[in-house]
Order: C-alpha cells, then structure tokens, then sequence
C-alpha cells in the first residue's frame, strides 16, 4: 500500500541514486589506496559496501535495467579492482615482514633447515595478482547471473595450478588468506549487484 502516488518511483530513484554514488566513491577509495596504500581508506571502501549491500536487501524496489547495467559495470570494476589493496593488506597483516612480496604477487621463500646453511631464494606463487583480478572477475559474474556454484569450480582450479607450491607454511598460509579475502570482497559485491537488478 502506498502512502502517496508514485512512492516507488522516488523509492527506486533515491535507490539507484545512492547505489551509483557508494560505488563510485569505494572505487575512488580503492584507486587511492592501490597508489597509497591505506587501512583507512579500504576500511571506509568495505564500510561503504556492506551498508550498500544492507539497504538493496531490505529495499522494496529493484533499480530500473539501465541503471543496472551501469552499476553492474561499476560494481564489477570494484569486486575486481578493490580485492587486490584488501587481500594484500590482510596478507600484510597475517604475514608481517616474514615474506617479501614481488611485483607479481608472488612470494620470495628462502628454505631453511636446522643446523643447515640457509639455500638460495625461490620464488613461489607467482602470478598471484592476475589470478586475483581472474578470480574475483569469475566469481562476481557468476553471482550476477545467478549462478555462483561456478565459484567452487574457480577455486578448485585455482588449488589444482597452486598444488606443487603448496608444500611451504608460507604459500599455504598465503593461498588461503589471499583467496578468502579475494572471495569475500568479489562476493559480497556480486551480492549487492544480484540483489539491486534482480
């Protein structure tokens, strides 16, 4: 029942309104913490999202289809983009200064066994940043077109191509922290985006 003609419409434009603008600033956010990165500005990223994701599910409207092309677009831009800053800040965090990252989003491992000389560094995992950007771009499409049991196919592959690097502490350690974090961060968007359209 309506309290006044044409509440839905405002509803939905109000809706689609604030979507497209806590998307474009957690995307500005992220953009800023890939050049500098910042605990703050993700934190605020992550903040942005979830109350997003909270009002498009009690929200008694969808936003229009144009409008959910455009936020699909933007909305995937972010789950892809935002999951590197959030997972390589909590990989930061679990791992401290014990492992030195590469430009590539691989890890240096330098094996040391006890009364050993230490061996030289390997490096393992490389690649890791396009998995991720592969890994979250799957994972929030499948949830947008509503099939997201596609996701235990994307980590099931994923652990196939990481399998023979999974022997050290640290890339397991890393495979787990750095997928978890990827996943959320795409799904919870891809949960945003399912939620507005359909």
């Amino acid at each position: 029942m309506e309290f006044f003609p044409g509440a839905d419409v405002l509803l939905t434009a109000a809706l689609s309104i604030f979507l497209f603008l806590a998307l474009c600033a957690a995307l500005v956010l992220i953009v800023v913490s890939l050049r500098h990165p910042s605990t703050t500005a993700l934190l605020v990223a992550g903040i942005l999202v979830v109350i997003a994701l909270v009002i498009v599910a009690l929200a008694p409207v969808n936003v229009p289809a144009i409008m959910g092309v455009i936020l699909t677009a933007l909305g995937i831009a972010v789950a892809v983009i935002g999951g590197n800053p959030v997972a390589r800040r909590l990989l930061e965090i679990a791992a401290g200064a014990r492992v030195r990252e590469t430009e590539d989003g691989g890890i240096v491992v330098v094996a040391q066994e006890k009364d050993a000389a230490p061996e030289a560094p390997r490096t393992l995992m490389r690649g890791g940043t396009v998995i991720g950007y592969l890994e979250r771009l799957a994972a929030v499409i499948s949830i947008v077109v509503g099939y997201p049991e596609a996701i235990a196919v994307v980590v099931a592959i994923k652990g196939i191509g990481r399998f023979s690097e999974l022997g050290e502490p640290e890339t397991r350690e890393r495979f787990i922290i750095g997928t978890l974090a990827s996943l959320v961060w795409a799904c919870a968007v891809g949960a945003l985006l399912r939620l507005a359209v359909w």
